[in-house]
Formats: C-alpha cells, sequence, structure tokens
C-alpha cells in the first residue's frame, strides 16, 4: 500500500530529476517571495487537485505555511477569494467573472484545466435545446452546476430563467432522482458523472472535456486577490507555478495523484479518483490555449442571461493579470 510520505518521495524526486519532463528551473538564484504565508481554498471538488497535489510544491517555491481555506467551489470560493480570506485558488471561470462583476478585487491569471462537466438526462432529453420545459436538478441557484447550465442553455437560444424548471437538490438526491426519472437532466461533476455512468444512471448528452465549444474553452483557471498579488508578484508567479506543475503532474501521474487525493480525504474512491485524473484534460492546456478567449466566452454567456452586467472586455480588463502566465510559458516548456 503506497503511503502519502512514499508517494510525495516519489514525486518530488520526479520533479527534481526532471523525470516529469519539466525544464531545471533556477529557484536559487530568484527573489523569494514576498510572504511564506499561502491561502488556497480547500473543498471536496476532486476536479481541482492540482491545488492538492501542489502542497508540497508550493513548500519547495517557499512557502512555510500552506493554508486551505473551507469554501464550497463556485461564488464562495470566488467571495473568498475577493475579500482576502483566500490568496490564490483555482475555481470555475464564471463564478469568478460574476464577482469581478459584482466589484471584487480578483484577478484572473491563467487557465488550468479545460472541461470536468457533464450533463446527464433521461431518454426525453438528448441535447441541450431538449432542456426547454423539462426539470433540471442543481445543488442551488447561483451554484457552479447552475451558471455553467445557464451558459450552455443561453449558448443555444434557451431562456434559463423560464425555459427551464429548477429543482434544488444535493447531488446525492439528483442521482436518485434521475434515476427513478423524476427529473430529467442534472449537471454533475467529479465524482458524480464516473459513478453515473459506472451505475448506469442516464445518458451522457454533454461532455465538456470533448464536447465543443465547451472543451475549446477553460474550466477552471487560478484567480488571485488583487491586493496579494500587487503587493507579492513573486509569491504570486511561484504559487502560479506550482499549481501549473501541479497541473501536468495529474496528468503524467494520474494513479499516484488518485491515491494521494483519498489519502487526503478529497475523495472517497479510488477507481472514481483515477477516472477523473485520466478524463480531465490537465496536460498542457494550460499552455495551448488563450485564458481570454474563455473569459471573453463566459462573459458573453452571462451577459446573455443577466448574470452580468458589465460589457466583457471591461470585466476582463479590470479582472485579469496575464503577465505571470506568460512568464511561466517561457520557463516550463515541458
Amino acid at each position: 500500500m503506497m503511503t502519502r510520505r512514499y508517494f510525495m518521495h516519489r514525486l518530488n524526486l520526479a520533479v527534481a530529476g526532471g523525470s516529469l519532463c519539466f525544464r531545471p528551473l533556477h529557484t536559487a538564484a530568484e527573489q523569494p517571495p514576498e510572504t511564506t504565508r499561502i491561502r488556497l481554498v480547500g473543498s471536496t471538488g476532486i476536479c481541482v487537485a492540482p491545488q492538492y497535489v501542489a502542497d508540497d510544491l508550493l513548500r519547495t517555491e517557499g512557502f512555510k505555511d500552506v493554508e486551505y481555506v473551507p469554501a464550497t467551489w463556485g461564488i464562495p470560493a470566488a467571495k473568498a477569494v475577493g475579500s482576502g480570506a483566500v490568496d490564490i485558488t483555482m475555481n470555475f471561470v464564471a463564478p469568478t467573472l460574476m464577482r469581478v462583476d459584482a466589484g471584487d478585487p480578483i484577478l484572473l491569471l491563467a487557465g488550468v484545466h479545460v472541461g470536468c462537466f457533464e450533463l446527464f438526462g433521461t431518454e426525453r432529453v438528448r441535447s441541450v435545446r431538449d432542456l426547454k420545459g423539462k426539470t433540471v436538478a442543481v445543488q442551488a441557484l447561483e451554484s457552479s452546476q447552475h451558471i455553467y447550465l445557464a451558459s450552455m442553455a443561453a449558448y443555444v437560444g434557451l431562456d434559463p430563467h423560464k425555459d427551464i424548471k429548477w429543482a434544488i437538490h444535493p447531488s446525492d438526491e439528483a442521482m436518485r432522482l434521475l434515476a427513478d426519472g423524476k427529473i430529467e437532466a442534472f449537471l454533475g461533476l467529479p465524482p458524480d458523472p464516473q459513478e453515473l455512468r459506472a451505475r448506469r444512471i442516464g445518458h451522457v448528452v454533454v461532455n465538456s472535456a470533448v464536447d465543443r465549444p465547451w472543451a475549446q474553452y477553460f474550466c477552471c483557471i487560478a484567480a488571485g486577490n488583487r491586493e496579494f498579488v500587487r503587493r507579492n508578484p513573486v509569491a504570486t508567479k511561484r504559487a502560479l507555478r506550482a499549481i501549473l506543475k501541479a497541473s501536468d503532474i495529474c496528468a503524467l501521474e494520474p494513479d499516484r495523484v488518485a491515491r494521494a487525493l483519498v489519502e487526503k480525504g478529497y475523495a472517497k474512491s479510488h477507481d472514481y479518483a483515477l477516472q477523473t485524473m485520466k478524463e480531465v484534460p490537465y496536460r498542457n492546456k494550460w499552455r495551448e490555449y488563450d485564458p481570454e478567449d474563455t473569459a471573453r466566452f463566459y462573459a458573453l454567456r452571462l451577459r446573455e442571461v443577466g448574470m452580468i452586467t458589465a460589457n466583457p472586455q471591461k470585466v476582463i480588463t479590470q479582472g485579469s493579470d496575464w503577465s505571470f502566465l506568460a512568464e511561466l510559458k517561457k520557463e516550463l516548456k515541458g
């Protein structure tokens, strides 16, 4: 049985030795971080695995105090960044844009991975347009599920406020209702899609990891508190580097990452965690895709459904800083 200590020992050896395809970094020549404390969001979402894998990498970057602040993925996580309770974290891009529009001091810094949401439906739902008049379960209004589905509905010409009947249920209850035919669709994020497929409940209508246009844009981005970034540019770059390196590790070492997620309590099932690591496109997407394209795409969808009010370009201008990503793309050539 692999222990967490053994996993992290092998992981650090791999990073140090270059076996994970990273060019050696001369961090000793860099300035030390302005602060040795870093706070990220800690939740049960396993698709944000890179920031848990980044724990030890953050320590090698000079952070002695790495804290994971409890917060739900989506709007609550974005609010935590905006309030200063969290310094930098991964989160779904759309809720983060909503909080930028609301005036929260947040800066989008980089895209991390593409796609983890999957829309499951009954036989009556074969496409997103078929959601019109149907009952769809989400955890809450303005949850990540609701915001993502509203964006999908707007993209195909539906009005999510009028055309969809929203039912509020926890994920476990929503999956049971879908199996019983009492709801007609449910948008799951890992490990829900993996469980639904294993139990043969419903069928996949949209897989955001492979289906266009969703697979052409980032799902998760890294964002930081504006004041933290302003005061701590070296620490920001170092923290972002750890997260992006960890994203590649999730793709290159899926089994070891899955075991670590279970050991740390972020996942209950090794099998579902391993499927997630293999199915979510972690590898190289942060190098290849343009996060500003993603921000623009979702900002347009959110404005269409009234979830943001400002011009999308204004939201992007006031709520992003891609300079750290530009430096790291040159530095991490793996």
